[in-house]
């Protein structure tokens, strides 16, 4: 089991390298709960469950085509959390509006699994 800097580690190395959706099962508690700032992708700001999460990654896959993408941190923040820092270069699908954005995620830890994740935007 992995303690929370080994969690954090593998959670930013997996987003630099391309194993987000691997990182999912490996990472994340069952019963996990993500919340956006703002409701994205119209199943609201807060979903429930590893698969809610596994179909916010594919709405994301979907919808927008990632240009380019930094990771930074992780930030440690006591014995149970951590922050990352996103900056992304996309361009939404449908409407072909180029966009950067920039984002914070906090993670919660418990018994080796994440178990919240929050993200704040800046627009």
């Amino acid at each position: 089991m992995l303690d929370l800097k080994g969690i954090a580690e593998e959670l930013v190395s997996g987003c630099r390298e391309g194993r987000e959706a691997e990182n999912l099962d490996k990472l994340y508690a069952k019963d996990v709960v993500s919340v956006e700032a703002m409701d994205f992708s119209g199943q609201g700001r807060e979903v429930h469950g590893i698969d809610a999460i596994k179909g916010k990654h594919a709405w994301w896959a979907d919808s927008f085509e990632v240009h380019s993408q930094s990771v930074d941190g992780p930030f440690l923040h006591g014995d149970a959390q951590f922050a990352v820092v996103f900056d992304v270069d996309c361009t939404e699908k449908q409407s072909g509006n180029r966009m950067k954005t920039r984002e914070v995620g906090v993670y919660h830890v418990a018994d080796g699994k994440i178990t919240r994740e929050e993200f704040f935007y800046s627009d």
